[in-house]
């Protein structure tokens, strides 16, 4: 349950019984009552974004009394009305934006690390939601490369409790690797699928332990505050195609109706382009494109949660709390290389929960020449994205494709997600191309340097291994890089970060960054908790700030 803080000063609303004018879409797209601001009265807050950083935070704000107006690029979906069990429509759920790739290693953007919408990248991510071991947060004390996080593991745990309970998050009590647990998992563990089972029975042989994952998915039937009950998972595996009966915990169907319940506002279909700033520095109007017209919105505070490319561009673009020159630098991406095989077995690899095993054995390998570490998890997956890989990963097509995909409901896949440590020549810079709205477009420079080239060696191997154990024939590795990290770095002083570890910028003091943009290593497992631990801090921190009347 999200806490009630003291309300803050500056005529700060604290009732939630104001008039209700607007309207949002519920789980089952009927219409939910939204208190709505006029764009001429001077709010407590805007939240830029509404994914894993920015809806947290938004809730907690409103909670609090706050005066909170939320503006999101995407659109407002129902889940029960517009999304579809297919691969094709799920593409309206990524950042589709041209973002211009470069470097050794220049990535693919949208459906693997980037969304849109009210619900950010939550809305197609597949609810994986480890957490982080208390060395990924000491990389640099560890291994002397990189760079340490400002904070540490007890900072971010009773956050971690509370998004397990709040979420419903599905998983194994006890779990064996990190941190004993203050308390159980709030549900049972989701069923293992076909890729899961095989990962286990080749683990199992080789010695190396594993368990089901914990997952932002319902195993049950659970009451959610400020939207009643969610129902239980159907593992028919369409995560990534948005959760048609809300039990993906993914922000739109979580935080945000508490957000509203509280009386947050939420402007879909808002673009953010610039701010306006006092004589003093401070940001004082947010200025977003919607239905064509350019808008604004004043306010006393800004929480920036656009993401690891929209966060920064957006700073770029304004000039704004880059005198440390760390905007855009140190852009990483998880290393996430996988590993398909084809079975004698029936896997049929679309159903079930897509991550439902994991092991964390390999968090610091005893034999690895690389700093860091990663876990392994049997992945699922659908079979246009599987044909995509195909094609791309072995150079087959026409008749060679179309035999190997009769194989598909007899392959299995084990995926790794990894460390990568931050380089110079890994950076977001703005390009001289505009956008459809006249702004340049962002350029992302990506190179995997040594420690990732020998991480993903190790891992492949591995991987290579198990499968063969499991008795998988025709074993192929896709070369990849996942969630997209950094380039807003949180860190203890301003020559050397954008951020402190509250998440408020050094050189602007009502702007607040809350998203992965922030993060000072890119952990060996996935971000998506740790983002909204992140977020629920943030806001913490600065109620208390408010609550002593600090500035």
């Amino acid at each position: 349950m999200i806490e009630r803080h003291q309300p803050l000063p500056e005529g700060a609303a604290s009732e939630i019984n104001e008039p209700r004018t607007g309207q949002a879409p519920d789980l089952h797209g009927r219409p939910l009552p939204m208190r709505q601001y006029s764009v001429s009265e001077t709010v407590d807050a805007v939240v830029v974004g509404t994914g894993a950083g920015g809806a947290p935070l938004l809730a907690r704000l409103a909670a609090a009394g706050l005066r909170v107006v939320a503006l999101e690029a995407g659109k407002h979906w129902s889940p029960a009305r517009d999304f579809v069990t297919d691969e094709v429509a799920q593409s309206k759920l990524f950042w589709n934006d041209e973002r211009l790739s470069a470097g050794g290693d220049p990535l693919a953007f949208g459906r693997n690390n980037s969304g849109t919408g009210v619900g950010g990248s939550t809305l197609h991510y597949t609810a994986y939601t480890p957490r982080v071991q208390p060395d990924d947060l000491r990389l640099h004390t560890e291994f002397g490369v990189g760079v340490n996080w400002p904070l540490s593991y007890e900072d971010l745990e009773p956050y971690y409790d509370e998004l397990e309970r709040f979420l419903g998050v599905s998983g194994p009590t006890p779990y064996p690797w990190g941190p004993a647990r203050n308390s159980a998992y709030p549900l049972a563990p989701l069923p293992l699928n076909g890729a899961a089972q095989l990962m286990q029975r080749g683990c199992n042989t080789l010695g190396i332990r594993t368990s089901p994952a914990a997952n932002a998915a319902l195993s049950g039937l659970y009451y959610q505050e400020g939207v009643g009950w969610r129902a239980a998972c159907s593992n028919r595996g369409f995560c990534q195609a948005g959760c048609t009966t809300g039990a993906k915990a993914s922000m739109d169907v979580t935080y945000v109706p508490l957000a509203v319940h509280y009386g947050a506002e939420v402007r879909a279909e808002s673009f953010v382009t610039r701010f306006e700033r006092d004589s003093s520095g401070c940001i004082t109007e947010v200025i977003y494109m919607r239905e064509g017209r350019e808008e604004r919105q004043r306010c006393h505070r800004v929480f920036l949660c656009a993401g690891a490319i929209e966060t920064p561009r957006l700073l770029l673009l304004n000039d704004l709390a880059n005198s440390s020159g760390q905007v855009g630098k140190n852009f990483m991406a998880h290393t996430g290389i996988q590993v398909w095989g084809r079975f004698e077995e029936d896997v049929r690899p679309y159903k079930g929960i897509p991550g439902a095993l994991i092991s964390e054995d390999t968090h610091r390998p005893p034999d690895a020449d690389f700093a860091g570490g990663y876990l392994l998890q049997s992945i699922g997956v659908m079979p246009v994205t599987y044909a995509a890989q195909v094609a791309r990963g072995r150079g087959l097509w026409g008749t060679e494709l179309r035999e190997h995909m009769r194989g598909y409901n007899h392959t299995a896949g084990i995926n790794i997600l990894g460390d990568c440590l931050p380089y110079e020549h890994s950076y977001l810079e703005l390009s001289d191309e505009p956008d459809a709205r006249g702004l340049p477009k962002p350029r992302i420079h990506f190179t995997n340097g040594e420690n990732e080239q020998r991480l993903n060696a190790h891992a492949e191997k591995l991987m290579r291994e198990i499968w063969a154990t499991a008795g998988a024939h025709d074993i192929w590795a896709f070369p990849r890089n996942a969630h997209i990290i950094g380039t807003c770095r949180m860190g203890t002083n301003s020559d050397t970060a954008v951020v402190n570890n509250e998440g408020r910028t050094f050189d602007v003091p009502n702007l607040y960054i809350s998203d992965n943009s922030t993060f000072p290593s890119a952990l060996s497992c996935n971000p998506a908790l740790t983002i909204m631990a992140l977020s629920l801090r943030t806001a913490d921190c600065f109620l208390e700030r408010a609550r002593r009347m600090e500035n």
